[in-house]
């Protein structure tokens, strides 16, 4: 692969996507601005190897060639020289992926500094004013741990406000812990039980694929999840004494790996 194109909501995202995709380094490679995106369009770049280190990516195309992947995408490991190449670009990921996390902290911060300013509301007022809005009858419980207080929505056809895997709740329980009062337990919004059971759903999916992996020795590759829903799956397989995980990518196309233990530790 001598040259990607990358696509992102801005210049900098595209580029990292396609970063990703060559497996390479800035430093490595050339970068072509085909569009700067706005906001109805996406940023489009180019990102092509350089020609001076074209030699050392042309060999290790050649390494790649020599694995298998089969139907799922799955790639096969075939020698301990092809896995010390693929660690390497791994740890030269990782690198670029701490840049993309300490951005992220970045952002995170100047977000908070921006609700510090934001009028604070009884999150029930705002739950029922919300759903009375979209002519919903609902009734809310509020569920309190001690780390979580937790406003179960009920009610009758409700279920588009959960919209597709949790997006559209998720959205709605983001924006009540900003407006409810702060605290230091964290708010989260749940319609009618969905969290417990896409939590039922990712802990069956990550056992499914766990023991796959234990079974081919082979690394399976899910599909992009946000962080919470990442973070199951990890927690799921933590004890797990055949396989391991590792998050790959940028948000928000950031996803989750399964590899055999001894494969990841070797």
């Amino acid at each position: 692969m001598k040259e990607v194109e990358g696509i992102g909501k801005n210049i900098e995202q595209a580029i990292e996507n396609a970063l990703f995709e060559l497996k390479a380094p800035r430093e490595d490679v050339d970068i072509k601005i085909i569009s700067e995106g706005g906001l109805f369009k996406k940023a489009k770049v180019i990102v092509s190897i350089s020609e001076d280190v074209k030699e050392k990516y042309e060999k290790k195309e050649e390494k790649r060639k020599s694995f298998i992947e089969d139907e799922d995408g799955i790639c096969i490991k075939k020698s301990k020289e092809e896995d010390k190449e693929l660690k390497k670009v791994e740890k030269e990921k990782e690198k670029e992926e701490k840049k993309a996390e300490k951005q992220q902290e970045k952002e995170e911060k100047k977000k908070e500094k921006e609700e510090k300013d934001i009028k604070h509301i009884n999150p029930k007022d705002f739950l029922q004013g919300l759903f009375n809005s979209y002519q919903k009858e609902i009734t809310i419980e509020e569920i309190e741990d001690e780390k979580t207080i937790t406003y179960l929505v009920k009610g009758e056809n409700i279920g588009e406000m959960i919209g597709y895997r949790g997006e559209t709740l998720f959205a709605i329980s983001y924006l009540t812990s900003i407006l409810a009062k702060k605290s230091e337990k964290k708010v989260l919004v749940d319609i009618e039980g969905y969290r417990e059971k896409r939590i039922a759903s990712l802990t069956a999916l990550a056992n499914k694929m766990a023991s796959k992996v234990a079974k081919t020795g082979r690394y399976v590759k899910l599909e992009p999840m946000d962080a919470g829903e990442r973070r199951i799956i990890h927690l799921a397989l933590q004890d797990n004494p055949k396989v391991t995980t590792l998050s790959k990518g940028t948000e928000p196309h950031r996803f989750l790996m399964i590899f055999p233990r001894e494969y990841k530790d070797s």
